[in-house]
C-alpha cells in the first residue's frame, strides 16, 4: 500500500496526508539508530501501521474528543488519533504515554513537526492523574488484556471506552481477564490484519 491508497481509503486531505509522511520519514530517520519498531515492518508502514491505527476512528463513539493511549511506543495508534483529530478539525486532544524515555522523545518530535493536537509523556501508566478524564482510551501491543484492564480502569470506570488491539488468541485473554474482571465487550475484525479491536465498556473488577 502506498501513501496515496491510504488517502483514498481513509478520505484524509492532503495535509494530513503529508502528516502521516512526516511521522513515516521521523520514523525512518529514528529507527535507524533507536529501536522503536521492527524494522521489517516499516516496508509496510501504511498498512500494519498507519492504516491499523487509523481505523480505529470507524469505532470511536460520536462526540469524542479526548484520548487517552497506554504505552504508545512509537505513536501507534496514537498519532494516528490525533491525526485524525485536526484532519477532522476536532477541538479535542491525545494523551500518549509512555515510560520508556527515547520513545516519548521521538513522540514529541512529531508532535512538534506535525503540529497535531497531542502530547506525550514519560511516565509508567500506573503514575497517570487519577482526575484525568478522557472519551476514549487505546492501546496496541501493550499488556495481557487482564493487565491493561487494570491499567485503563480508572479511566474506564469513569466512562471512557476502550478499544485495544489484540492478536489471533484474544479469546483466550477475554477467557483470563474475566476471572478478575465483569466488562461488556464488542468484537471488531481488523481490516489490516488477522486480529480484532475490543470495544470494551462497563468494566468492573471482581469482588
Amino acid at each position: 500500500m502506498t501513501g496515496e491508497e491510504f488517502a483514498r481509503i481513509t478520505g484524509v486531505s492532503r495535509e494530513t496526508l503529508e502528516g502521516f509522511e512526516t511521522w513515516h520519514r521521523l520514523l525512518e530517520e529514528t529507527n535507524a539508530h533507536t529501536n522503536l519498531v521492527g524494522r521489517s515492518t516499516l516496508a509496510d508502514f501504511w498498512e500494519r501501521h498507519a492504516l491499523d491505527s487509523y481505523q480505529l476512528w470507524d469505532h470511536i463513539p460520536h462526540g469524542s474528543r479526548r484520548f487517552a493511549d497506554l504505552g504508545a511506543g512509537a505513536g501507534f495508534p496514537g498519532i494516528a488519533l490525533a491525526l485524525g483529530l485536526k484532519d477532522k478539525s476536532l477541538d479535542g486532544q491525545v494523551l500518549m504515554i509512555d515510560s520508556v524515555g527515547k520513545k516519548v522523545a521521538f513522540l514529541k518530535k512529531v508532535i512538534a513537526e506535525t503540529g497535531i493536537p497531542a502530547e506525550a509523556r514519560s511516565i509508567r501508566v500506573e503514575a497517570l492523574d487519577p482526575d484525568t478524564v478522557v472519551d476514549v482510551v487505546t492501546a496496541r501491543a501493550f499488556a495481557p488484556l487482564h493487565k491493561l484492564l487494570g491499567y485503563a480502569h480508572p479511566l474506564l470506570k469513569k466512562g471512557a471506552v476502550g478499544l485495544f488491539f489484540k492478536g489471533r488468541r484474544f479469546e483466550e485473554e477475554l477467557t483470563g481477564a474475566r476471572k478478575n474482571w465483569t466488562f461488556e465487550v464488542e468484537v471488531i475484525p481488523s481490516r489490516t490484519s488477522d486480529g480484532v479491536i475490543l470495544r470494551i465498556e462497563e468494566v468492573k473488577r471482581v469482588r
